[in-house]
């Protein structure tokens, strides 16, 4: 299936980016392909992105998260259209302008300040009534289905008992079994941020702005904060960038971290998504019959010290 979304997808965003030019009318332009997983493919034309979110994606629930990015065009790059453009095999498609991303080349220029900033932004914005769900315990815990499917089909591994073991640990609302304690704030969270959900617009030098709106919604603002916060225990984020990002995101006014220790609120979501990323990481080395890198070996390592 998710081979045939490449032609259909390639067709629409060549529309989408020449509504006026006749159908066969030929283009110059490149269409590139900036990712194609099973969970979405994303391409580029000329200053269009279209994606193809995942299969069986709720119509309904894209459709407020896509209203919410349209509203808030100061946080979430704006959708070129405020509902799906189409559907590709029964997948939703929605249309964007381009920006662009974070340079993985340098990592001292990452916009941790303007992350923890519209981070902020975001959870101080109210949600509207029928917001859905932030989704970000829900994918740690497709991450743990997949892994689990990935090793059953597999000779055994000896990373993956403290990855489970370390998923079991945690408290069932972080492994999206019950709803989150009331003793828990709850605002409008992007659900799944890291570096790669950030990008300039205009390109290539406009302000920073948040993509990617699958996992949008209201839930536990700590968990916007967990993915640095876990590179930053498990050794892969400098403190300084880590201190940068937190003091940033305190002084615009974020609610997810109290003042003084932070860990009293981020250190299950930081356990999460320590979990929910070994468990990626494990099943594509596991699927590649490969070792583990030193990366993926440290995250495997954080989880064996979270439950020994």
């Amino acid at each position: 299936m998710t081979t045939d979304v490449l032609p259909q997808l390639t067709a629409e965003i060549r529309a989408a980016a020449h509504p006026d030019a006749p159908d066969a009318a030929p283009c110059a332009c490149a269409t590139i392909t900036l990712a194609h997983r099973p969970d979405a493919t994303v391409l580029r034309h000329a200053d269009t992105v279209a994606k193809a979110h995942a299969p069986g994606t709720d119509p309904t629930a894209l459709a407020l998260r896509l209203a919410t990015a349209t509203r808030l065009p100061d946080v979430f790059l704006p959708p070129l259209a405020p509902a799906t453009a189409a559907s590709v095999e029964g997948r939703p498609v929605t249309l964007w302008p381009y920006g662009a991303p974070v340079d993985p080349e340098a990592p001292d220029t990452a916009p941790w300040e303007a992350a923890a900033a519209l981070l902020a932004r975001l959870h101080r914005t109210p949600s509207t009534p029928g917001t859905p769900p932030m989704r970000g315990p829900e994918k740690a815990a497709l991450a743990m289905s997949r892994l689990r499917a990935t090793l059953a089909a597999s000779r055994p591994h000896p990373a993956a008992r403290p990855l489970l073991r370390a998923w079991s640990a945690l408290p069932a609302w972080a492994r999206a079994e019950a709803p989150a304690p009331d003793t828990h704030p709850r605002a409008l969270c992007h659900g799944d941020l890291h570096l790669g959900q950030l990008v300039r617009h205009p390109a290539p030098d406009g302000p920073w702005r948040l993509i990617d709106v699958d996992d949008l919604g209201v839930g536990v603002p700590a968990w916007d904060l967990a993915r640095p916060a876990s590179w930053y225990a498990c050794g892969l984020l400098p403190p300084d960038a880590w201190n940068r990002f937190l003091a940033a995101y305190r002084a615009a006014g974020g609610p997810a971290v109290p003042e003084g220790d932070p860990w009293a609120a981020l250190d299950v979501p930081a356990r999460a998504l320590t979990v929910q990323t070994g468990a990626r990481y494990l099943a594509k080395a596991v699927a590649a019959d490969r070792p583990l890198d030193e990366v993926e070996q440290s995250l495997i390592d954080a989880c064996a010290r979270m439950a020994p």
